[in-house]
């Protein structure tokens, strides 16, 4: 009798492990963020917060943007929080009711805009700069601006950047280089012949001297110089790096995947409190907050790239975004 009450004792915690799990809430948190940094923060998420079952889904900003209008059409999202690139799409998801306003405590140190009514916030400041090799070229050899990036004749077709037209913070560099010195400078851009490829192809082609240089995330430059002890230089431009102070967002919980809002006002705290933001500095990225609890590997001191940056009107990358994307395709990437 013993053993049949043990097997049945057994059978029913087996049976009902998975019911278990399953009753734990749900959170899917659609972001662009390296997948490595992805895992750091997922087991970390796990520890914090164990009663969640919080999970990460990876995309590009232009393919999670994507994959949203898609969705849309079934009046039911994917995701219930976004962490993408572009801060304007924060605008137009607002404009369009798909977000839930919170004030968050973490609000008052934070160093960035966010939404005064609480529907975004930035929670990690990434900066668009210039790399190169030292040990195949010189530096005072090199352009030192986005501008003479496109116009200097001597790196023609040595250059590479990355592709709008599926990664956010290219646009949003796009953008601001539109603003700046106006749509001639995608013709002039595509006079020196810019290899148009993923960040990683990128940093390979510097290292065998195939690109003199290359525009880039710092963070992708930080990065290889840690992990491999690369010696890649950044360039941080003569015309300022282009700040992008990427946004989080909770989805209403009428158009989540799971409606656990107030779960999300949990982790969106979390995410903008100095431990959420050290494991963003770990990453490469640089804080948003007053204080920031570090700066990133080999960086520069944060205030001091926003300083000097080129500004960048989101209401602009959001009207323009379509007219960026396609006078890009017909001049550049033919």
């Amino acid at each position: 009798m013993k053993k049949i009450l043990l097997t049945l004792t057994l059978l029913c915690v087996f049976a009902c492990a998975p019911a278990m799990a399953a009753d734990k809430p749900k959170i899917t948190i659609y972001t662009s963020m390296y997948e490595d940094i992805i895992e750091a923060m997922t087991q970390t998420l796990h520890e914090k917060f164990p009663a969640y079952d919080v999970e990460f889904f990876y995309g590009g900003t232009g393919t999670l943007q994507a994959k949203i209008a898609a969705e849309r059409d079934t009046k039911k999202l994917g995701c219930d929080m976004l962490m993408v690139a572009d801060p304007s799409y924060s605008l137009e998801l607002k404009e369009l009711g798909l977000l839930h306003p919170y004030i968050s405590k973490e609000a008052e140190n934070i160093a960035l805009a966010y939404d005064p009514e609480g529907y975004w916030y930035p929670v990690r400041n990434l900066n668009m700069i210039l790399a190169y090799n030292p040990e195949k070229f010189d530096k005072k050899d090199l352009p030192q601006s986005f501008k003479d990036f496109a116009a200097d004749e001597s790196v023609r077709g040595l250059i590479s950047m990355p592709n709008p037209l599926t990664a956010g913070t290219a646009l949003v560099a796009l953008s601001a280089l539109k603003d700046k010195y106006g749509y001639e400078y995608f013709d002039t851009l595509a006079a020196n012949k810019p290899m148009i490829e993923s960040g990683s192809v990128a940093l390979t082609k510097l290292e065998t001297g195939e690109c003199k240089i290359i525009m880039i995330l710092e963070e992708s430059v930080l990065k290889k110089r840690e992990e491999e002890d690369s010696e890649l230089e950044v360039i941080y431009p003569t015309d300022g790096a282009i700040c992008v102070p990427s946004p989080i967002m909770t989805i209403t919980d009428e158009w989540s995947a799971h409606g656990n809002s107030k779960i999300c006002e949990e982790l969106t705290d979390w995410f903008l409190s100095p431990e959420g933001q050290s494991y963003i500095v770990k990453g490469w990225m640089h804080s948003v907050l007053k204080n920031p609890p570090a700066i990133p590997y080999d960086s520069i001191n944060t205030a001091d790239i926003i300083k000097d940056s080129m500004p960048v009107n989101w209401e602009n990358c959001l009207r323009d975004r379509t007219d960026l994307r396609t006078n890009f395709e017909k001049a550049v990437k033919k």
